[in-house]
């Protein structure tokens, strides 16, 4: 008998994934070993139910890979250094957690030695190029399988196959969408297909149950988070403890109207209480502490980040520059910024910084100054203002 071919799927649990297993090793008569790579997402009784699942299913073996302190590392990071929400409101919950993930699977088929590599993605979607690009640029020599989206498969279709094959789970199909992870829950529902209606308050997966106003303090180093509330912690326990103290106030949601990679509209929901006080402080740290050229060149930098890794292009070398470049910029961005936190809103209050710029050393804005003169003003202003004078000037002879 001739040795089974080794295929690696990334594996959630859900109906897709669930569907790939049986098909993969009774039809097409594959090896399969499932991973399921957590990017913050999960309880550990999830993912034992997970794993559980899997090998209920049939397969070979199974793997968790836990990734959120790297996924804090090598990419939320940055997207805390470049302020970076698409479309200046999404911070790119899914976006960076699908493509960080499919990564890690890639890996994980290529350790092991599999012959091709699976996932569950539909046709329909973004998550399908950023699987699919991981995978050819990690293990081009690997055979990528795509059960849904090749035989463009109905859910019901997936259900009745199950069936065939002795799997008498439920499957209720929920009324939305949740995809959870250290960066945000994003929420998708029949809403969100449309362009006019907004999500329902049922929807969100923190319900509303904080009335009372809360005063925060995020501590930032180099521009890394470091403490919360004169605690000192990770930045990825920052996230953590903020999400719970920031979602129950109905903070951080809102629907994205974008560019898929695919070329359609699309719409999706999120729940991102941390991730958006969080930029909004780091932005406000940084209008303290940096120039105004610095400010510039990250805005233009970062978007293309962002953009980047939103299509999928994270392993593409540049990426790797722009961050360097990030990095660099982070070097005065130390420091408290205080928030005020209350229902469906928040807002900064003001930072503490030994690098802000504001120094009354200096002068106070509309008030005093110490560093120039009434006659210092005058004269830039008259240089300043001289070519456009001449513009004027010249026009007005020449009409």
């Amino acid at each position: 008998m001739s040795e089974k071919k080794k295929v690696v799927l990334a594996f959630s649990g859900g109906l897709d994934t669930s569907f790939c297993v049986k098909y993969l090793s009774e039809d097409k008569g594959y090896e399969v070993h499932s991973v399921l790579v957590d990017t913050g997402g999960f309880s550990d009784e999830e993912l034992k139910a997970i794993e559980a699942r899997a090998y209920s299913l049939g397969v070979k073996s199974h793997a968790t890979i836990s990734k959120t302190a790297a996924y804090y590392d090598e990419c939320i990071k940055y997207l805390i250094f470049g302020n970076i929400l698409k479309n200046n409101t999404y911070p790119l919950s899914v976006s960076a957690e699908r493509i960080f993930q499919a990564i890690a699977a890639a890996e994980f088929a290529k350790e092991i030695g599999a012959a091709a590599i699976a996932h569950g993605s539909t046709g329909a979607g973004n998550d399908q190029v950023r699987f699919d690009m991981a995978f050819r640029i990690i293990m081009p020599e690997a055979e990528i399988i795509t059960p849904i989206r090749d035989m463009r498969l109905s859910r019901e279709a997936e259900i009745e196959y199950l069936k065939s094959k002795g799997v008498d789970q439920e499957w209720h199909k929920a009324a939305y969408s949740i995809n959870k992870g250290l960066w945000g829950t994003s929420v998708g529902g029949k809403e969100t297909l449309t362009s006019n209606n907004y999500l329902p308050e049922s929807a969100f997966p923190t319900q509303v149950s904080k009335t009372e106003a809360e005063r925060v303090t995020l501590g930032f180093e180099k521009g890394e988070l470091c403490s919360l509330n004169g605690e000192a912690m990770s930045a990825v326990e920052v996230i953590q403890k903020l999400t719970e103290i920031a979602a129950p106030f109905g903070i951080g949601r809102d629907i994205h109207v974008g560019d898929t990679i695919i070329g359609i509209k699309g719409r999706v929901g999120f729940e991102a209480a941390a991730p958006l006080v969080i930029i909004k402080a780091h932005h406000t740290l940084e209008k303290h502490v940096l120039s105004e050229q610095q400010l510039y060149w990250k805005e233009q930098l970062a978007n293309w980040y962002g953009s980047l890794l939103h299509k999928g292009q994270f392993m593409e070398p540049v990426m790797r520059n722009i961050e360097t470049f990030l990095a660099d910029t982070q070097a005065h961005v130390s420091g408290l910024v205080h928030i005020h936190l209350a229902p469906y809103r928040f807002h900064v209050e003001g930072i503490e910084s030994t690098y802000d710029l504001m120094s009354s050393v200096f002068g106070s804005y509309g008030e005093m100054n110490n560093a120039w003169t009434g006659d210092d003003v005058r004269g830039f202003a008259k240089v300043a203002s001289n070519q456009v004078m001449i513009y004027q000037k010249i026009s007005e002879l020449n009409q």
